[in-house]
């Protein structure tokens, strides 16, 4: 095999790993954003589990509702499903450079679109132990922040 072929497969290798969906999309808390079908605004929190390499169990909470769905991530993509009430819907995100996802979705009968933007939280530092013996022991760590359930 020719040298440039030698390279070019290792370059293509190293390249497939970078984009391997544990790089590219993180299990953890994200802050939500978005627009509703009639164009009102809503905030909230989700929270991201990966279960596989490329699946993830999401879960929204809006406006005191939970919704838990499933998602799947594809390049830079990431696709989503979950069930609303009787209503079940669907969205479609970017991943951004910095993480965030940014997104449209919909539910089945709906005329329009609604937009999405999910921001990731920065994890919190995990608390140092006491220096000495005897000393004070760490603050307890603060409680994760709620996750968000999207579009009643």
């Amino acid at each position: 095999m020719s040298r440039f072929f030698k390279r070019a497969a290792c370059l293509s290798f190293l390249l497939a790993l970078t984009a391997t969906p544990a790089l590219a999309q993180r299990s953890g808390p994200y802050r939500v954003a978005g627009t509703n079908l009639d164009g009102s605004a809503y905030e909230g929190a989700a929270m991201l589990q990966q279960v596989g390499t490329i699946s993830f169990h999401i879960i929204w909470r809006v406006g005191g509702t939970e919704v838990r769905g499933v998602g799947i991530v594809s390049g830079h993509s990431f696709a989503v499903a979950y069930g609303a009430t009787s209503q079940p819907g669907m969205g479609l995100y970017q991943l951004r450079p910095d993480g965030t996802l940014e997104g449209t979705w919909s539910v089945i009968g709906a005329n329009g679109t609604g937009t999405e933007t999910l921001t990731p939280l920065a994890e919190p530092a995990a608390t140092p132990g006491p220096a000495t013996p005897g000393s004070a022991a760490p603050a307890p760590a603060a409680a994760a922040p709620a996750v968000p359930a999207p579009r009643p």
